[in-house]
């Protein structure tokens, strides 16, 4: 029987089956191992367990008497149904298999902070997530994709959750689908009437009452963008924006969190809204924020980093956050806009301050960046006065 150490783990690798013929001496190897192996935590891995009868779950008893903590990984379909049957899932942590994928040499759709979207063949998309442990991030955003459905969004479900390499990744049906971004890109003269689609899709979410229980709060993660940046403001400026924020109008109604052209893909004149997992709810301010971000705050003092985010040109960015912003307030008043997207940008420095000097703080780009967000959070808080429109 196969076992290894890894810092105070002890891994024993379990194979082929376990039932009454060989239950004896199976018991009497683990024995073995885990006695003389110093451990803290005791994981079986069972991906080439093929069968496990009554005899074995025993076995499992056993070594769970002694190790509390014990899990099980890896486990197959078959496996892992003997197991929920037997009511074993809900005494230990029991992990099933996932089927493995490669995205080697698929295009990339689009990518954000979470994960970088793949187009695997013509009918299937595959988002793969940055975070090695985002297993549970993943059944988070599946059941917020769930709740946006029912509520009217039109939405793609993960069907199936896989490894792609040391990575978890979400698999979507999404049949010849193509995002708002590369019909732009690709079709120039489409431009304007995907801009009306996807402000109309952006009234409907923000239009959607949600129950305050099943989403976020994104009030709540903007008073923490805020309080990050207590001693990197002058004291007046960030008591000022500190006020503004506590004082953003509660409102159940959802939003997004990521919502851009690369997040929303036509299928067959459909359209399909993706990448759930920021969605929450809140005022449309926030939204407006990230927004501005994505198809402006971002190229400010690097225009290149708005073309690879989206694949667009600088300049055809630009052109979308306004006239998306136009469509999306109902007017043409360049006053009125511009006290929308003022409001817009206060929040979205704040975000991007805040990412800029977590991540990047120590490099001379960063610090350009950190110095302009400052610059232009400055020179608003002294026009703006409210969040709220």
């Amino acid at each position: 029987m196969k076992f290894e150490v890894s810092g105070q783990n002890l891994t024993i690798y379990l194979s082929g089956r376990i039932d009454s013929t060989n239950a004896d001496s199976i018991s009497a190897e683990l024995s073995g191992i885990v006695s003389s192996n110093p451990h803290a935590g005791l994981v079986l891995d069972a991906e080439e367990l093929q069968y496990i009868s009554s005899a074995g779950l025993r076995i499992i008893l056993k070594l769970r008497k002694d190790n509390p903590g014990l899990r099980i990984v890896e486990v197959s379909s078959e496996v892992y149904e003997i197991f929920d049957i037997t009511g074993f899932t809900e005494m230990i942590g029991i992990e099933k298999a996932y089927r493995k994928m490669s995205v080697e040499g698929c295009k990339v759709l689009g990518q954000g902070s979470n994960g970088v979207v793949y187009r695997y063949d013509p009918e299937i998309v595959v988002k793969v997530y940055r975070n090695p442990n985002a297993i549970d991030d993943i059944k988070r955003e599946r059941e917020l994709a769930r709740k946006a459905l029912v509520l009217g969004i039109p939405t793609a479900i993960p069907f199936d959750v896989v490894r792609v390499g040391d990575r978890f990744a979400s698999v979507f049906e999404l049949l010849n689908a193509r995002s708002f971004s590369s019909i732009i890109r690709e079709e120039p003269e489409k431009t304007d009437h995907v801009v009306g689609l996807f402000s109309g899709l952006l009234r409907q979410i923000h239009d959607t009452e949600v129950k305050p229980e099943d989403m976020p709060d994104m009030k709540q993660t903007a008073v923490k963008w805020v309080e990050f940046l207590k001693d990197y403001l002058p004291e007046d400026s960030y008591c000022k924006l500190s006020g503004m924020v506590s004082a953003v109008p509660e409102r159940h109604t959802m939003i997004h969190g990521d919502y851009h052209t690369n997040n929303v893909e036509m299928q067959n004149d459909e359209i399909l809204l993706i990448d759930m997992d920021t969605l929450s709810w809140g005022h449309p301010v926030f939204e407006l924020a990230s927004m501005y971000l994505g198809f402006v705050g971002f190229g400010e003092t690097d225009p290149t980093a708005t073309e690879k985010f989206l694949g667009l040109p600088y300049a055809t960015a630009n052109y979308v956050w306004n006239r998306t912003l136009q469509d999306y307030l109902g007017t043409d008043d360049p006053a009125r806009i511009k006290e929308v997207e003022d409001k817009a940008r206060v929040m979205g420095y704040t975000r991007l301050m805040r990412r800029t000097i977590r991540r990047e703080s120590d490099t001379e780009a960063g610090q350009k960046l950190i110095a302009h967000c400052r610059e232009k959070l400055l020179a608003l808080l002294e026009t703006v006065d409210t969040l709220d429109f």
